[in-house]
Parts: structure tokens; C-alpha cells; sequence
């Protein structure tokens, strides 16, 4: 595909404004690591809202989204629109005890609820675990996307785009940190959105798809429509009802609680934790991660949905996508490809507009990873167990080397992987039963360091036999909802049975930790009654516990956002009925939500 000069013009513009800006943050990011990793903990909510979604738009999330919607339909989303619970919950439940923690990253936080030298260790080596291979997966499968879409739109080779677009990602996020990394996701924000809007409409009224009312009514498309799946016959032999299970109630009963993924990690966590953390306070916390929910599940999926539906009829199938593309290796032929070959039917101006909107959400979830990443490093690692002495300089020249290194493994892991979805399954699996443990250890006293290294050790021995070796030894091959549950049952079993029968941390470390973070609720009754026995005050003002306040908040604030979900999908749809009463639904599930928010604030 050849591009015009105006295509090349915004493109170039693009990186410019995105270097400048790095360019201008750089010297409060060097200031301190707290400057560079948390931006002074000054950040308002409606940025650090908008750099969450920016984040989670990455060059992998629309071709995740049409390669489910090409295989399941639309109510193949589910996979990841459940996580919407595990967003809620983190949002009127944990971003307040977070904020209260003043911890520097989630890891830090290891050595404020456990004690010792196992507490030490945990966050230690979670540091390179998940800073550096857990990481590294998730920007591998990111650089795979933009290998995918630089092979169609631009017809680069692997090397070239992630070359092009990967050294000014490094440069603006080492200069920059934090700071640089939000504000320049507010810039990249506005522009993928605007362009992949827009996009979506002129793809929609391409001659070969004939609008919106054609697109709805295409036989191949109408099979794809359904927002829940629905069967005819429920029958545990029917195809139909295994497509349920596992795309709609496997998600909604069992993943959203249950799993650990970047982004949607149960109890916050990762960038979701580093952003809240970075927050001016308690208020602006909970906002900022109310924002990036709605925005994330509400009003972004359908544009993407709409070019996945419109590629069904352009390209039906595979071979029509590998004859379309020749030139494009064999190996990164697959459903996923449909969304950048959909795009090579836009005009000049809009194309160039899309590549850099692209290049956008390529460069907004990488230099975020890139930055978390390095905090883990840094600040979890070197300057815990390196050396503790570095000066703040130092640190600061160390995150910046760290972000190069993390991001050159992360293009060679990209070459070996073959589509999003692969990515997503993997990291799913690996996190699969640690879910329920991120919630509870607030609440719960007995949950100590031992729980946590079952649970991580557990999860990821099961990930390698479930993915890796099974069908190697010539078993019979296991689904991926059930590989789920076999994950989620045996881990969770694991690391329950393990807190059971060794003993809770100290009486002193658990004091220490209610006194600063002041969760409250049955779970630490014990603790309370100790520090009564002992003579000591766990916090000054008798609160009460604000749990099951947010638990309806979170209950109605998942009602509105899903509501509007569905009556943007009926507007597109035509079903002018539904989408009156979706709407309807949503806008008094948020007076409600705003009514127990407002009256849990008040009682506290």
C-alpha cells in the first residue's frame, strides 16, 4: 500500500508532538523516582482516567476484538467485558485502600500487609516475574500487533515497525516518566479515538458492505449479531451451549474473581495501582478508575465491532485475507489480520490519521508497561535488594536503561508469537486462581506470605502442563474453559488449604497494617481484639465498615455501564425499543450509584 505525502505529513506529525512532549516532562521526571514513577503523586482524575483507557487501547486490542467477533460473533466479548465486575470492584472498594497506602508500586505493598523475610523475598522476586516475563508477554503480543498492521498498511517487515514506532516509545518514556507517559496518553487518546470513529463510519459505507442497514441485514453478518449468545436447545452435547458457557456464564461466575490480568487484576493492581497511587488523594482515585471503566467497556468496543462485522462480508474467510496480502508471511495469517486489512480501504489523510492513531495505542500501552515495568525493577529490586544506598540519580538513569531493556526482549518475544488471542488465553491461564486471593488479603487476617508463593507457583505450574505439555504426552486435548477451571479450582483450593495450616503474620505487622490502611470488616476481628488486649489503638475514629456500601455502588455501577453498552449496541442495531429502555436503565442505575456513594461518604 502507497502513501500519500498528507499521510506521511500526520504521521510524522504524530511522533513529533509525542517526543516534545516527553521532551517537556523530562526534567520533573528526574527529579526523584517518586517524580518519575508517580508524578509527585499530584495527578488529577480525568487524566489519569483517560491514560488508564489509553493504556488498554493498545495496537493488539482491535485486532483482539475482530478476531472474537470473526469466531464468536459479538457476544464473544464477554471474555473481556466480565472484567468489568473485577473494574468495579477495584473502583468503590480498592482504590480508596490503595491511596491510603502511600506505597510506591502494588509490589511495595508486600512488605506493608507480611512481615519478614518471606515478605522480602515475595516482592523480590514478583519484581522480575511480573516486571520483567510477565511484561514482557503482554508488550510482546502488543509489538505483535503492530507487526501486523505495518506488514498491511505499510508494508514494513517485522524489523522496520517495530523499529519506527518502538524508539520514539523509549525515548518519550525514559525522558519523560510517568508524567510524560499520561499526559502523552491524553493526546494519543483523543487522536485514536477520532480516528478509529471515524474510520469505523467510512468503513461501514464502503460500496461492498452498502451502510449500516445492509451491514445488520448481510446473512453472513446477522448470525454474528447477538450481544448474549442464545441457544435453541440447552444440552451439555450442543456446540451452542458450550459457546454459553464459555463466552458469557464461565466469565460473569467464575473469571472476573478469580483471575489476575493486567488491567483487570481483582483488587487493583499493576498500572491500575500505579495510577491510583499517583492520584491526589482518595477522590480523585476512585474518579479517575470510574472514568477508565466507563469509557473502556461502554463507549469504545463499537467502532472496532462494526469493522469486525464489515470484514465478514469483504473478507469471509482465511484464504480471501492471504490472497488480498501476499506479500504478508504466512504465519501472521489469521482472523486478528482482518482489522488493518480493513483499513486499507481508507483514503489518503484519513489512512495516515489511522496508522498514527495506531501507532497511538501501540505507544500508549507500551510506554505504560514500559514505565511499570521499570518500577518493578528499580524500585522493587535494585533499590531494595541491590543496592539501597543509590542515589535518586542513579535510579532515575537505571529506569530509563531498564525501559530500553524491557522493550528490546519484548520486539524478539513478539517474533515468536502468532495472533492476540494466543496472548490473551496464555496470560489468562497463568493467573488463573490468584484472582480471589488479591481480593481477600485485605480483609481477611489469615492470608500471609505462604498464600501468596502458593498461589503464584501453583498457577503458573499449571499454566506450563495445561499449555505446554499435556498434549505433548499424548492426552487428550483440554478446552480453554475448562483449562480455566482446572486452574481456578486447584489454585484457589491450594492456597486456601496453605493459609489454613500455617500461621497469619504477626500480631504486630497486622496492627501496623490496619492502623495504616484501616480496611475494616469481620476479618480482622481478631486483630481488633489483640491490639485491645495489648493496650493499643488501631485508628482514632470509629468508622464503619464501607464494604457492603461499595458492593452496591459496585452492583449498580455495573448495571449502568453494561446498560450502556447494550443501548449503544441497540441504537446501531435499530432497535429503537431497547434501546430507549437500556438507556433508561443506565441513567437511573447511576442516580442510584451516586445516592449510596454519596451517603457511604457521608457515614465515613
Amino acid at each position: 500500500m502507497k502513501l500519500e505525502f498528507i499521510d506521511w505529513t500526520i504521521i510524522i506529525g504524530f511522533f513529533l508532538v509525542t517526543l516534545l512532549i516527553g521532551l517537556w516532562s523530562s526534567k520533573t521526571a528526574g527529579k526523584s523516582v517518586n517524580s518519575f514513577f508517580l508524578s509527585g503523586r499530584s495527578m488529577p482524575w480525568w487524566l489519569l482516567g483517560i491514560s488508564m483507557v489509553a493504556t488498554t487501547f493498545s495496537a493488539d486490542t482491535p485486532n483482539l476484538v475482530t478476531d472474537i467477533v470473526r469466531k464468536n460473533g459479538v457476544a464473544g466479548n464477554w471474555v473481556w467485558w466480565a472484567f468489568l465486575l473485577t473494574g468495579m470492584l477495584t473502583v468503590f472498594v480498592y482504590a480508596k485502600l490503595w491511596r491510603r497506602s502511600e506505597v510506591l508500586t502494588d509490589l511495595e505493598f508486600y512488605e506493608v500487609r507480611y512481615g519478614g523475610k518471606g515478605a522480602a523475598m515475595l516482592r523480590g522476586f514478583r519484581a522480575i516475574y511480573l516486571g520483567v516475563f510477565f511484561n514482557i508477554m503482554i508488550m510482546a503480543s502488543v509489538c505483535l500487533a503492530a507487526i501486523k498492521i505495518g506488514s498491511i498498511l505499510l508494508d514494513f517487515s517485522p524489523a522496520q515497525t517495530l523499529v519506527s514506532a518502538a524508539v520514539i516509545t523509549v525515548l518519550y518514556s525514559a525522558l519523560g516518566g510517568l508524567r510524560g507517559v499520561v499526559i502523552t496518553d491524553f493526546f494519543q487518546f483523543i487522536l485514536a479515538m477520532v480516528a478509529t470513529v471515524w474510520s469505523a463510519v467510512v468503513i461501514v459505507n464502503l460500496p461492498q458492505v452498502g451502510g449500516l442497514s445492509n451491514l445488520i441485514s448481510n446473512p453472513v453478518v446477522v448470525p454474528k449479531l447477538p450481544v448474549v449468545p442464545t441457544i435453541t436447545n440447552f444440552s451439555f452435547n450442543d456446540p451452542q451451549t458450550d459457546i454459553l458457557i464459555t463466552i458469557l456464564i464461565l466469565p460473569l461466575a467464575v473469571q472476573w474473581w478469580s483471575v489476575w490480568y493486567p488491567g483487570a487484576e481483582p483488587g487493583g493492581g499493576g498500572y491500575i495501582a500505579q495510577r491510583m497511587l499517583s492520584a491526589k488523594d482518595e477522590k480523585n482515585a476512585i474518579w479517575a478508575t470510574l472514568l477508565f471503566n466507563f469509557m473502556h467497556y461502554a463507549i469504545r468496543p463499537w467502532p472496532w465491532i462494526l469493522v469486525a462485522l464489515s470484514s465478514l462480508i469483504i473478507f469471509p474467510n482465511l484464504e480471501s485475507l492471504a490472497l488480498a496480502f501476499p506479500n504478508v508471511s504466512p504465519n501472521l495469517i489469521g482472523n486478528d489480520l482482518a482489522y488493518p486489512a480493513m483499513m486499507s480501504f481508507l483514503p489518503s489523510g484519513l489512512l495516515g490519521l489511522l496508522i498514527a492513531s495506531l501507532m497511538a495505542a501501540f505507544m500508549s500501552t507500551l510506554s505504560t508497561h514500559l514505565n511499570w515495568g521499570a518500577s518493578y525493577v528499580v524500585h522493587d529490586f535494585y533499590s531494595r535488594f541491590i543496592n539501597p544506598n543509590a542515589s535518586q540519580k542513579q535510579l532515575v538513569m537505571l529506569a530509563r536503561l531498564s525501559t530500553l531493556i524491557l522493550m528490546i526482549f519484548a520486539a524478539f518475544v513478539a517474533l515468536s508469537l502468532q495472533n492476540a488471542l494466543q496472548a490473551f488465553q496464555i496470560l489468562l491461564q497463568i493467573g488463573a486462581g490468584t484472582g480471589l486471593l488479591f481480593i481477600l488479603r485485605w480483609f481477611w487476617y489469615r492470608i500471609n506470605v505462604y498464600s501468596e508463593f502458593t498461589a503464584m507457583i501453583v498457577s503458573f505450574l499449571l499454566a506450563v502442563y495445561l499449555q505446554l505439555i499435556h498434549s505433548q504426552l499424548g492426552f487428550e486435548a483440554i478446552s480453554s474453559s475448562v483449562q480455566l477451571l482446572l486452574g481456578v479450582g486447584i489454585t484457589t483450593l491450594s492456597w486456601i488449604l496453605v493459609t489454613l495450616f500455617t500461621r497469619p503474620e504477626s500480631d504486630e505487622v497486622l496492627i501496623n497494617f490496619y492502623e495504616k490502611v484501616h480496611p475494616g470488616g469481620p476479618g480482622w476481628k481478631y486483630i481488633f481484639n489483640v491490639a485491645k488486649s495489648k493496650g493499643k489503638i488501631i485508628h482514632g475514629k470509629k468508622e464503619k465498615w464501607d464494604v457492603p456500601n461499595g458492593l452496591l455502588c459496585m452492583l449498580f455501577g455495573t448495571l449502568s455501564i453494561y446498560a450502556t453498552l447494550f443501548s449503544i449496541g441497540s441504537l446501531i442495531y435499530g432497535n429503537n425499543m431497547s434501546f430507549v429502555i437500556t438507556s433508561i436503565i443506565g441513567v437511573l442505575s447511576f442516580i442510584i450509584l451516586l445516592y449510596f456513594w454519596k451517603k457511604g461518604s457521608a457515614e465515613n
